[in-house]
């Protein structure tokens, strides 16, 4: 009698987040330390000032579509079941990236048990539903990506571009999962004959430039293109018609200049923390604003070119990766260091050997992992390569 039956698995996933969600009641009424995530309550004061008809900027620290507020009005109707509304939600959302990773896995010709018992890696992991439970909007993020990676690979392509131009209004970085998949997103691949070749190799290299740039323009590229940008442009639109100029400087702007060196594992923290001292320069270029070049490089450029034909759930898990590791903020809360507990919870200043070198010992970890995820990927046949060696074989 096997344990991992769709059933056992999900049962078992919605028990733990159960589980957590009271024990979580429980600590903040009886720990000093709280369970609930400080920006739960950023999120239930700005759908509070929603429901009655104000701006949730208006609640300071807010930096999120006005969606997310939206969708937690809810939590500002009276009762304290109403006011956990978002935690339910977000404990939902973390089941449903469950089941679509299963079925992303099932579609890729896995076999069911063996799929399940990969989805119970996200399903059951203690961490997921811990940060889902406390109140954490990154659930509902991840049911945007996933279900993203789930249409491009069964071919719903204005689907897939839809929840594209969603997840990047919800929050900026997904747009560097489109690059990966317009460069994925080939015809299928058929082998050329020795004709085909000859009159290929017999054109001038700028014939040959021009007949690949023409043959990049396909029809699911322009379908992906289209519809996540007039979902994009259509939200962005609404929003700042309602909303105004403080929806661009909260939702976007304002992290191009970002400065929290608050619980913060980046290997920028002290950097951050002694410029976040300096007066702000108006047209100066510092060094926070530069900080997204080798981030960007590695996970919006380097990855999606090399990786995303060979296995694009596996350069967008490489993405992902690069993203968090290479940016300059990095809050790692579950992975708190003795250093960082020190600082701000007792007040003793650690920045510099303790919390500095823990925050790059961190960051070559991650790169250390990061390295073994490409060159697994790397290995892998691109979809061309595997179209001739169906041939051969056939």
């Amino acid at each position: 009698m096997t344990l991992f039956t769709p059933s056992k698995v999900f049962s078992a996933a919605v028990a733990l987040r159960v589980i957590l969600f009271f024990y979580g009641l429980l600590q903040d009424a009886c720990a000093p330390l709280p369970y609930t995530d400080i920006d739960y309550f950023v999120f239930t004061d700005a759908a509070r000032y929603v429901s009655q008809g104000q701006s949730p900027y208006d609640r300071e620290t807010y930096r999120y579509t006005p969606l997310l507020a939206w969708l937690l009005i809810p939590t500002a109707w009276p009762g304290a079941f109403y006011f956990s509304f978002g935690k339910i939600l977000f404990a939902v959302s973390d089941i449903i990236a469950g089941w679509l990773i299963l079925r992303v896995l099932e579609s890729q010709g896995m076999d069911g048990e063996r799929a399940l018992k990969f989805a119970s890696i996200w399903l059951l992991n203690p961490m997921v539903a811990t940060i889902s439970t406390r109140g954490s909007s990154e659930g509902l993020l991840g049911v945007m990506v996933v279900a993203l990676l789930w249409a491009v690979l069964t071919k719903k392509i204005a689907l897939a571009g839809f929840l594209l131009g969603l997840s990047v209004h919800f929050k900026i970085y997904p747009f560097i999962y489109g690059i990966s998949i317009i460069w994925y997103l080939d015809q299928d691949p058929v082998p050329e004959n020795r004709e085909t070749a000859n009159v290929r190799t017999a054109k001038p290299s700028y014939h040959l430039l021009i007949d690949q740039a023409v043959a990049f323009v396909t029809t699911p590229r322009l379908t992906l293109l289209a519809t996540s940008l007039a979902t994009f442009t259509a939200l962005n639109a609404l929003m700042y018609t309602i909303y105004g100029h403080p929806f661009l400087t909260h939702t976007y702007l304002h992290h191009l200049t970002r400065i929290d060196h608050r619980h913060n594992f980046s290997p920028y923290n002290t950097l951050l923390h002694l410029s976040s001292a300096l007066p702000d320069q108006t047209g100066s270029l510092r060094f926070e604003k530069l900080a997204f070049l080798p981030q960007l490089s590695l996970s919006a450029v380097l990855i999606p070119l090399v990786l995303a034909k060979r296995d694009l759930p596996g350069a967008m898990l490489a993405q992902t990766w690069a993203f968090v590791a290479f940016n300059k903020v990095c809050t790692s809360q579950v992975l708190w260091l003795q250093q960082g507990y020190q600082l701000e919870f007792l007040g003793k200043s650690t920045f510099v050997p303790g919390l500095f070198l823990a925050g790059l010992a961190f960051f070559g970890v991650n790169c250390w992992i990061l390295g073994i995820m490409i060159n697994d990927i790397g290995v892998k046949p691109t979809l061309g390569e595997r179209a001739k060696e169906q041939k051969m074989k056939s």
